[in-house]
C-alpha cells in the first residue's frame, strides 16, 4: 500500500485544482492505486464518493457546505479525515490507516501520494467482509447469541472508558428540543407525501413527553452519563468479526456526538428494527445496561428511540431538498416507516 502521510500540506487553493468530476473520474481506476485492485467499485453517499478497492477503501469528501458543516475548502477536508481517523480508532483501531492525499503535477495528472500537490485528502481503511455487518446478519437471521454477547461486551467497554461531556445539562436537555423544532418545520410540509393527519398529533405527544422529562434529561448529564459516543450506531457500522470493528463515527459534529449511551442504544434498536429485528434494541439496552452496572429509566429509553425515529424521518425527507436528490423515491415511505416506529415508542412509554 502506499505510504500514508501525517504532515503533508497543501499550498493551492480549491480554484486551482481539478474538478469534484476529474478526482472521481482519477481514483475510479485501478491504476490510480499501489496495491493493483482487479476493479473499482464507487458509492456515492451524501457528503462523500467511497471507492471499494479491492481489500482497501478511500473515502474522499464532497466540497460542500451545510449549515452543520463546511468541507468547502481543500484545508476543511484535510483537518476531517485526519479527526475522521483520530475518532474512529476508538473503535475499529486496525481499520482506519490514516491520511493520504490525492496530489496533481505539473504535468496535470492526478495521483494518489504522487510528487505534486495535494488538491485533496482521502481516508484510507481496510475493507471489511460484507457478509459479517450487522444489517446482513439481520436481514439473513445469522446473528448468534455469541455475537450478540461479544457486541455488548465492545459497546460497554467503549461507554465505559468514552470521555465524559462537559455539556451543560439544560443544554443537553434543550438540544433535543431544538431538534424537535427542526422535525416538525421538515415533517408537517405539505409538499411531503406523509400522512398529514398523523404526524402533527404524533409530534405533539412527542413534544409533551419531551416537557415532561425535561429534569430527567438534565439529570442524565448532571450525574456524568453523558460521553462523547460514536454518533451514528447503526447496525451497517458494525461488523462482527473477530474483533469487533465499529465504525463511521460522527466525526463532523462534536456537538452531536455527546450522548446519553442509552440514547445510542436506542437509536441502534430503532435501526434494527427497521430492518425486522424489534426486540433487539431492548435486549441490547438490557445486557448493556448490566454490564455497566446501571439502569436507566425505561420510559426515558423509549423517548430516546420516539424521538430519534423522528429525527430519521426528518433526515430521510430532508433529502429531497436537495438540488438533485439521489433516489428521490425512496425517501417519503422511508420516513413513514420511521414515524411508524416513533409511534410504537411513544405508545409504549404511555
Amino acid at each position: 500500500m502506499e505510504s500514508i502521510s501525517d504532515s503533508r500540506t497543501s499550498a493551492m487553493c480549491d480554484a486551482e485544482s481539478p474538478s469534484i468530476a476529474e478526482k472521481v473520474r482519477c481514483l475510479s481506476t485501478p491504476d490510480a492505486y499501489a496495491h493493483a485492485p482487479a476493479s473499482v467499485i464507487v458509492l456515492e453517499t451524501h457528503m462523500s464518493y467511497v471507492f471499494l478497492a479491492g481489500d482497501k477503501v478511500y473515502k474522499l469528501k464532497k466540497p460542500v457546505r451545510y449549515p452543520f458543516l463546511d468541507f468547502s475548502t481543500i484545508k476543511a477536508r484535510e483537518e476531517n479525515c485526519r479527526e475522521e481517523v483520530r475518532l474512529n480508532r476508538r473503535l475499529a483501531a486496525d481499520i482506519y490507516l490514516g491520511v493520504v492525499p490525492l496530489t496533481y503535477s505539473a504535468s496535470h495528472r492526478l495521483a494518489l501520494c504522487g510528487d505534486g500537490e495535494a488538491v485533496d485528502w482521502l481516508v484510507a481503511m481496510r475493507r471489511l467482509p460484507r457478509e459479517a455487518m450487522l444489517d446482513r446478519l439481520i436481514a439473513e437471521d445469522r446473528l448468534t447469541g455469541a455475537q450478540m454477547e461479544a457486541l455488548c461486551d465492545t459497546l460497554a467497554e467503549f461507554y465505559r472508558h468514552a470521555e465524559r461531556s462537559s455539556i451543560n445539562p439544560e443544554d443537553y436537555a434543550q438540544r433535543f428540543c431544538r431538534e424537535q423544532e427542526k422535525n416538525r418545520d421538515i415533517l408537517t410540509r405539505r409538499d411531503f407525501a406523509l400522512d398529514h393527519g398523523r404526524t402533527p398529533v404524533l409530534l405533539d405527544l412527542l413534544d409533551a413527553r419531551l416537557a415532561a422529562s425535561r429534569t430527567q434529561l438534565q439529570a442524565r448529564a448532571l450525574d456524568g452519563h453523558v460521553v462523547d459516543g460514536h454518533g451514528d450506531l447503526r447496525p451497517e457500522h458494525i461488523c462482527l468479526r473477530d474483533p469487533i470493528a465499529i465504525f463511521d463515527c460522527l466525526e463532523f459534529n462534536a456537538e452531536l456526538r455527546q450522548v446519553d449511551p442509552f440514547d445510542e442504544l436506542a437509536y441502534l434498536g430503532v435501526e434494527c428494527a427497521l430492518i425486522g429485528a424489534k426486540r433487539l434494541g431492548a435486549e441490547l439496552v438490557d445486557k448493556v445496561a448490566q454490564r455497566l452496572s446501571c439502569e436507566p429509566p425505561r420510559r426515558l429509553v423509549l423517548l430516546y428511540a420516539a424521538w430519534r425515529a423522528a429525527l430519521r424521518a426528518r433526515q430521510s425527507v430532508a433529502h429531497l431538498l436537495d438540488d438533485a436528490p439521489r433516489e428521490p423515491a425512496k425517501w417519503e415511505p422511508l420516513a413513514a416507516r420511521y414515524l411508524d416506529l416513533a409511534q410504537v415508542a411513544l405508545a409504549d412509554s404511555a
